[in-house]
Parts: C-alpha cells; sequence; structure tokens
C-alpha cells in the first residue's frame, strides 16, 4: 500500500533556489563545475558556493555569464535570474542553506535517450504516488545514470539526497561533497540490511555478504558502518526524520543485492518517516508489497532504415566521438550505425564497447563483424571495468533463471528466430497460456528479452547479449527452422 505525502508547500531558500537551478541546469548537459567555471569565466569556488547556496548576492554580471554557458533559453534565464534577485531583497540569516540539504554524485557523462523513463520515475517520487521504486533491468542498461538524472531533478525540486553505492567497479560519477552527511547515509543502508544473516552466502549473487557493520563509504572503499548499532538492535537512523522535514528526502540505494535487504524495516522507515522515498537499482525486484517495479528496457534502436535517429543511434555516436571524431555523421555512416545499433539491441553498454573497436576499424567492417560475430565485441578495448564485467554479469543473469526458462531460451536459440510470441512459447513448453505469461514476465524483467513492436504485433526477442554469451544450443545437421513454430513442429516429429 502507497502511504501518502504530506504537502509540500513550503518554498525553498532563496540562496537554495538559485543554486539549485544552477547545478540542475549544469548537470543536464554534462558539465562538470570546472568545466562549467572555464566557460563562463568564474572561479570553480564562486560555482561551488552558488550552488551550496552560501553567496547570498551574486552579481548581475556572474548570472548572466552562467546563463551564457548554460545556454539557457529566455524562460530559464529568466527563472535563473528571479532567483538571484529573490537571493538580494531576502537576505536572512542563513540557517537553511543548500549546504544543509544533502546532494547526488555528478554524473561524468550526459544522459542519453532516458528521457521519458527518468521523467516518470520523478513524478511519481515527487508527487509521492510511490514511496519504493526499483529500477531493474540487465547489467549496462543504465540504471545507476536514470537514478543519477532523477536524484538531481528531485534535488532540484528540493529534496534532499542521500546516496549510497554497493561494493563494485569504480563508479562512473562524482561523488558528492556532502561529507557531513555520508554517517547518515551509512546508517539508512546498515538499517536496511540489519536482516540479513552475517555469514550466509546471498541466495542471489552467491557471494558472501559484508560483514556486519561494513558498507562502502561515499568514494567507493569499505570502511565502518556507523550504523552497526542500527542493524543489531533495529533502531531507526536518528536524523533522518528531521533532515526530511516538509520537503522531504530520497535515499537511493545503487547496485545493492535485494536479497540482502529487510522488508520489515523498510516498512518501518516508510511509516514513521513520511517525507522519505526510496530508489533502489539493482538486477533482480526487491518483492515487499509497496514495491513500484521499473523494467529500464535498451534504447530504442528501429532496424533500418528508421534507426538514424534513435535514441541508440545517438547514444553510439556520443561514443563514436571520443573514440573517431573524424568520421562524420554522414547518410552512410549513420545507416551503418544504425544496423550496429538494431543488431545490439540497442543494449548501451555493449555500444559501449563496439565503439571502442573503432580505433582498430572502421565503421564498415565493424558493422559487418557485429552482423556476423557480435560475440568478439562485447570486451572493451581500452578494458573499461564496467564493460568487462558485461559478459560475466550476463551469464550470471542466465544462471540464475529457473531450469524451464533456460531450455525455453535454448530452443528460442536453436529455432533462430528474429522474433517470438506468446503463442510460440505455448508451443514450444506445452505449458498453459497462464504459466507461458508468467514465464515471459519473469524473462522480461530479468532483462534476457525485451518487446518488439516492429511487425505490428506483441512480440518479443531475445537480446543479442544473451544469444552472444548463451551457450549455444548442439545444431542437427539440418537447417536451423526459420521460425520458433516450426522448431516446436521439429521436434514434436523428431519424438
Amino acid at each position: 500500500m502507497t502511504i501518502g505525502l504530506p504537502p509540500q508547500n513550503a518554498a525553498a531558500p532563496d540562496s537554495a533556489l538559485l543554486g539549485s537551478l544552477i547545478r540542475g541546469h549544469r548537470l543536464r548537459i554534462g558539465l562538470t563545475q570546472r568545466q562549467l567555471a572555464d566557460l563562463s569565466t568564474i572561479s570553480v569556488r564562486a560555482i561551488r558556493d552558488l550552488e551550496k547556496g552560501k553567496a547570498q548576492r551574486p552579481r548581475t554580471d556572474t548570472v548572466r555569464l552562467i546563463a551564457d554557458a548554460l545556454r539557457l533559453g529566455p524562460r530559464a534565464r529568466t527563472a535563473l535570474e528571479e532567483a538571484a534577485r529573490r537571493g538580494h531583497r531576502g537576505g536572512g540569516d542563513g540557517r537553511h542553506t543548500g549546504a544543509e540539504r544533502p546532494s547526488p554524485p555528478v554524473p561524468l557523462h550526459p544522459v542519453i535517450g532516458r528521457d521519458a523513463e527518468t521523467a516518470v520515475v520523478v513524478e511519481e517520487l515527487r508527487s509521492g504516488a510511490e514511496r519504493l521504486v526499483t529500477v531493474v533491468g540487465l547489467s549496462g542498461m543504465g540504471k545507476t545514470r536514470v537514478a543519477l538524472e532523477a536524484a538531481a531533478r528531485l534535488h532540484e525540486a528540493g529534496l534532499s539526497v542521500l546516496w549510497h553505492t554497493a561494493p563494485g567497479p569504480v563508479p562512473d560519477f562524482l561523488p558528492a561533497e556532502d561529507d557531513s552527511f555520508t554517517a547518515l547515509t551509512g546508517e539508512c543502508a546498515a538499517y536496511l540490511h540489519g536482516g540479513g544473516q552475517t555469514g550466509e552466502r546471498s541466495t542471489r549473487t552467491g557471494e558472501l555478504p559484508q560483514r556486519a557493520g561494513e558498507l562502502p563509504a561515499q568514494n567507493g572503499e569499505l570502511s565502518p558502518w556507523t550504523g552497526e548499532s542500527l542493524a543489531r538492535t533495529g533502531e531507526l537512523p536518528a536524523r533522518l526524520a528531521d533532515l526530511a522535514g516538509s520537503r522531504g528526502v530520497l535515499l537511493v540505494l545503487d547496485g545493492v543485492d535485494t536479497g540482502l535487504l529487510d522488508g520489515h524495516r523498510l516498512n518501518r522507515l516508510l511509516r514513521d518517516v513520511p517525507g522519505l522515498r526510496v530508489l533502489v537499482t539493482a538486477e533482480e525486484p526487491w518483492d515487499v508489497p509497496c514495491e513500484r517495479l521499473f523494467l529500464l528496457s535498451p534504447l530504442e534502436a528501429p532496424a533500418p532504415p528508421d534507426g538514424s535517429d534513435s535514441p541508440a543511434t545517438r547514444f553510439f555516436l556520443s561514443r563514436l566521438r571520443r573514440v573517431r571524431p573524424d568520421i562524420a555523421a554522414d547518410a552512410r555512416s549513420l545507416a551503418d550505425i544504425g544496423r550496429i545499433c538494431h543488431r545490439l539491441d540497442g543494449h548501451p553498454m555493449a555500444l559501449v564497447a563496439a565503439a571502442s573497436w573503432l580505433a582498430v576499424c572502421d565503421l564498415p567492417t565493424l558493422c559487418g563483424i557485429v552482423e556476423s560475430d557480435p560475440a568478439a565485441l562485447l570486451d572493451h578495448l581500452s578494458g573499461d571495468p564496467a564493460v568487462s564485467r558485461l559478459p560475466e554479469r550476463t551469464a550470471r543473469t542466465i544462471s540464475r533463471l529457473p531450469a524451464g526458462h533456460q531450455r525455453l531460451l535454448s530452443a528460442l536459440h536453436k529455432a533462430d528466430a528474429d522474433e517470438f510470441d506468446l503463442g510460440d512459447v505455448v508451443r514450444l513448453t506445452g505449458l498453459p497460456l497462464p504459466n507461458c505469461g508468467r514465464m515471459v514476465r519473469d524473462l522480461l524483467v530479468s532483462g534476457v528479452i525485451r518487446a518488439s513492436t516492429e511487425t505490428g504485433r506483441s512480440a518479443f526477442r531475445v537480446l543479442c547479449v544473451v544469444r552472444a554469451l548463451a551457450p549455444a544450443p548442439t545444431r542437427a545437421p539440418a537447417p536451423a527452422p526459420a521460425t520458433a513454430a516450426a522448431a516446436a513442429t521439429a521436434a514434436d516429429a523428431a519424438s
């Protein structure tokens, strides 16, 4: 059951509002504070003070230079200037500056092709329609990047943001500078992990969980939990309710193993802190009653020739420019890119890995390799740790599936059909339609398949990444059936 939130009528302090506007516009176009300082000819310290709400009375020229550097339109520029004027008029004692409101980490790259998904997550959490949103999807789908964008927009709307990252590769963002809230973030994470049984293996990862009282700090290194006692006694984190106040607080648990989280403690936390929202990114759902499951699918990548301006193509172009800025985005190049993106199903991390190969080959050659044997291209040439774990994590996701689901994937692989529907699943498995529907839903949630509407019907595709990494089925000497239904018929005849 969704618990309602108190009305948010309190206005943000003027200096904090100005800082939130500057930071929000900066993050939206993917600039660091240093880059904004260079573009605006304003010092990094001044930018930092403005964003934290410490600069009470910025000069008009300063605001104009920042607006120019951010390339703001007329409405956004007017809002920025009005916030600065209100700061001049307001004065005040500065007790509620932006420095007292923790902020999310700073992304290193702009978000591309996820506007619709981000808008839905932001609106549901901002309005209080949902208190817990869990973003799930196959590894490398961009869950953390969507969470970063959503957290930045919610921070701009006035919420405090506490960000916890699970142990793993070096994150693709810069940690926030709100050191005073690191302990509180650790306490919240410790509290929600406190119900786990120390020393037992996680049923989802097969790895030993962290020692009770140990969590990664904001910089990604392991440090002692200040909330160890909270994990053991079940006490609520001390300052959380005060921080939530009338504006609310967003707790982000990024990349966590939901099998180690305690749903009962979550319910208590949501009940006792009405202004709290929780955003989780994970490979599997938490499976608690109040959870809003948000499936993050691959970027849209239509079949050629319709994919020249698709989100996947724009994403690939952003990566191509870092490796081969000399390649012009002409009609021929866009056609090759469209085929690459469609063949890789718009999977963001697979596109990053494929783009890295442009350092040693041209676009037509890369396109040919992707269409013939994409598995080799899933290794990033520069050894990016996040990309290098894609094969391992995808294989782990496949191995976690129930045996029946794995047999279905093998049968679909053997059929070599581009698409399949519920009817194909019924014929391949021999199970009733409701069972097949649940099986397809499980595969969608795990991220190994995606919905497809290219043929105008409700159909699905096994991701190319999954096909490339799944064990190849034993093929008969005869040619493989052209469709999944044909494969089922051949199998029945053989039996």
